[in-house]
């Protein structure tokens, strides 16, 4: 049996789940997240704890059993924490600002790049060079930081771009002259 997907949830005081035929959802303090689950898993709540069972030993239920656990934990955390990514913006005149549901990016480009914020995220910009993107799916908060990212990547050779705070870029040596 799989190590992850055996073990049980915790869930919090404030959050409620309800199951309707493969349909988890899960509401807590910072919204709503629903989980469709696979063939071959079924999903209880006893005594405070969500716990993932799986009818048979396919191997594709198998498979599913750990991911549907962590899933599940990720949105139970999520909807009572939230999660929150951190880029940071490096080169000269490069900036960002916010403008109702959509960022303005200046980095290098002759024209200015928009990208509209998704429903569910909360995007703050300190100091025009540091980004903050929050919200209570995992997957969504990490999509679009990398989208955020893939704007402008990181140059090798001047470090100047779009990249998480705390990332850490082998700088490459330029062409050298005779």
């Amino acid at each position: 049996m799989s190590r992850i997907g055996k073990k049980p949830i915790l869930i919090p005081a404030g959050v409620d789940v309800k199951i309707v035929g493969q349909v988890v959802s899960v509401k807590g303090p910072l919204g709503k997240i629903d989980w469709s689950l696979s063939k071959g898993l079924g999903v209880s709540v006893t005594d405070g704890q969500l716990v993932v069972n799986r009818s048979n030993e396919d191997r594709q239920v198998r498979a599913m059993h750990g991911l549907t656990r962590a899933e599940l934990s990720n949105i139970v955390q999520g909807v009572t924490k939230g999660y929150e990514r951190n880029l940071e913006i490096t080169g000269v005149g490069y900036k960002v600002a916010v403008q109702g549901r959509a960022m303005n990016f200046n980095v290098g480009y002759i024209n200015p790049v928009t990208y509209p914020i998704p429903v569910g995220i909360d995007v703050k910009v300190e100091k025009q060079t540091l980004i903050n993107v929050k919200g209570a799916d995992k997957r969504v908060v990490g999509q679009v930081a990398a989208n955020l990212r893939a704007i402008k990547p990181p140059d090798v050779y001047k470090q100047k771009g779009v990249r998480y705070v705390g990332e850490v870029l082998r700088k490459k040596a330029g062409k050298t002259g005779k």
